[in-house]
């Protein structure tokens, strides 16, 4: 773009929806079709039919592997797995002061420690292999730290990695303590791969952004977990179950969504930024959610297909569908993952997506640096006189 161009102010809508800022040839959400995207395959055909350790590979070479290709990725990636001594004896105090705050807070410090100890230099200043090889060692740590910091505020000992289980299965060894059913593992790992990114949402920006300036891969993740903990993004798989606790029975279905609705409240669980009919998501995690079947997934439904009708009604043209965070839960808790422990699993997924954005915004060195509209009162003001003392 011309620097004439370039430094033009233009006026962009309020929380820069529909405004292209980049090029990626990560992946892509296309809202009003009900389809997402890594790489060139479909992100819900990806994760019926691949492995998490294919699709982590694709979005960071671009191609699925070859079944030699997986082999030698799951062994590299398998091994990054323990942690470095000094982040492993720091969790405990890490998971002390969070006890309140929950693991999401502790794997904010987890990751600058592990930046510290690992010697993670700025972006700017390495190259490529050694970019892919910091961000190959973060994703590997990510579940080991969030399951360690869960199990030490709980007052259990953290469970050590097995390398000769997937990213999945491992990731539920962890948090248990045993080793999970398959149909358990099946249904964690297709979540997991439906999670890994999602087009330019706000974690994923936060990444990049920090990525722009040139700092070393650990600053940018920390930046996007920060962003993922907000209940708008990625805190909120939790609370659409405790929307589900919260109506209890069938019959207070409606009367529930009435009141909220009519109040101004949000419905957890409904609605997308992008997404202007079903999301993808939401219709294979309740697949999944019903071939495990039971009165959580009965429930699910019930309270999916009135909120449906009731938002339509009391909301007419809003376009207010179910989204991901139903039955995201839905399936998380029909696996045996605690509550406090949702966002966390999000973040075990979607690192491998930060961090595939990040090494692609690594390649561009020009920083982000938008402009704001100033509104506050009119400049320059005189200084108001100071009386002496």
């Amino acid at each position: 773009m011309p620097s004439a161009e370039a430094n033009t102010p233009i006026d962009a809508p309020r929380g820069l929806a529909g405004v292209i800022v980049t090029e990626t040839r990560v992946g892509d959400v296309r809202g009003t079709e009900s389809f997402y995207h890594y790489r060139q395959y479909s992100a819900v055909e990806l994760a019926m039919a691949r492995t998490f350790e294919d699709v982590w590979y694709l979005m960071f070479h671009g191609e699925l592997p070859d079944a030699a290709q997986l082999a030698a990725f799951s062994a590299e990636t398998a091994a990054l797995r323990p942690l470095p001594a000094a982040v492993r004896d720091a969790l405990p105090s890490l998971a002390r002061a969070g006890v309140l705050s929950g693991p999401v807070a502790g794997l904010r410090t987890a990751l600058s420690l592990l930046g510290a100890t690992a010697g993670f230099r700025p972006l700017y200043d390495i190259d490529t292999d050694r970019r892919r090889a910091d961000a190959l060692a973060a994703c590997a740590a990510v579940p080991t730290l969030v399951t360690a910091l869960h199990r030490l505020g709980r007052g259990l000992q953290p469970v050590e990695p097995r390398s000769d289980l997937s990213y999945a299965a491992n990731y539920l060894y962890m948090l248990t303590g045993d080793e999970p059913e398959s149909d358990r593992v099946r249904a964690i790992e297709a979540y997991l791969i439906s999670t890994i990114d999602h087009g330019f949402n706000a974690s994923t920006f936060t990444g990049r952004v920090i990525a722009s300036t040139g700092a070393d891969l650990v600053a940018c993740l920390v930046g996007a977990v920060g962003a993922l903990s907000g209940p708008l993004h990625g805190g909120a798989p939790s609370r659409a179950l405790d929307m589900l606790d919260a109506i209890g029975t069938p019959d207070r279905i409606d009367s529930w969504i009435r009141d909220r609705v009519l109040s101004g409240d949000r419905i957890m669980g409904f609605g997308h930024p992008v997404y202007r009919t079903e999301d993808p998501r939401s219709r294979m995690l309740r697949g999944i959610a019903e071939q495990i079947g039971g009165p959580l997934v009965d429930f699910a439904v019930q309270v999916e297909g009135r909120a449906d009708d009731l938002l339509a009604e009391l909301k007419p043209g809003r376009e207010l569908h179910i989204n991901v965070e139903l039955y995201a839960g839905v399936v998380m808790e029909l696996c045996g993952l605690p509550r406090e422990m949702f966002t966390p699993t999000f973040c075990a997924a979607r690192v491998v997506g930060w961090s595939a954005n990040i090494l692609e915004q690594a390649e561009d060195s020009k920083i982000i640096r938008p402009a704001a509209r100033y509104v506050g009162p009119p400049p320059p003001q005189p200084l108001p006189v100071v009386a002496p003392c």
